[in-house]
């Protein structure tokens, strides 16, 4: 039974588990996207999300938190300047893990995951979202206006 067992150990001990993460960590905010095993993006991202949470609102102690977990002042820097900007108005899910198929030497199954807003693939094919929602009583549709066309007549043409 696995009752009580949330995190996954990742086959290492605390303090390398700890550190790996906060690598892992400074590596996806220095370059937006990495390649690793699909159990350590699932931790990553259960790492991550609550720094960029955090980040939203630039104060000295959510500074010194962040700081704490990730141990390198400039990715605080980055996450705090760059990070938190783009990714303000949105409520939640920060990253985005694609699953890449095995690796080639054990086997593993690999993953990309990587930060959703600074992903140009995906955020290229959306177009801008409407704010406006009908309800399903909302009784009759609209009325669409023709298109106004101008008809020529033999007058003008002669």
């Amino acid at each position: 039974m696995r009752h009580g067992k949330k995190i996954n150990h990742l086959g290492r001990k605390t303090a390398h588990r700890k550190a790996m993460l906060a690598n892992m960590a400074c590596s996806l905010i220095e370059h937006k996207r990495i390649n690793t095993t699909v159990a350590k993006a699932k931790a990553l991202k259960q790492f991550v999300e609550p720094l960029v949470t955090k980040s939203k609102e630039d104060t000295t102690h959510n500074r010194r938190l962040v700081f704490s977990k990730l141990r390198q002042k400039e990715a605080v820097t980055e996450l705090f300047r760059d990070v938190a900007v783009k990714v303000g108005d949105r409520p939640g899910g920060y990253t985005r893990i694609i699953k890449l198929g095995n690796r080639l030497g054990d086997n593993a199954d690999m993953a990309m995951i990587e930060l959703v807003d600074y992903n140009e693939i995906y955020n290229a094919d959306k177009p801008a979202k409407k704010t406006t929602r009908r309800s399903r009583r909302g009784g009759s549709k609209p009325a669409v206006a023709a298109p106004v066309v101008e008809a020529s007549t033999n007058e003008e043409e002669e």
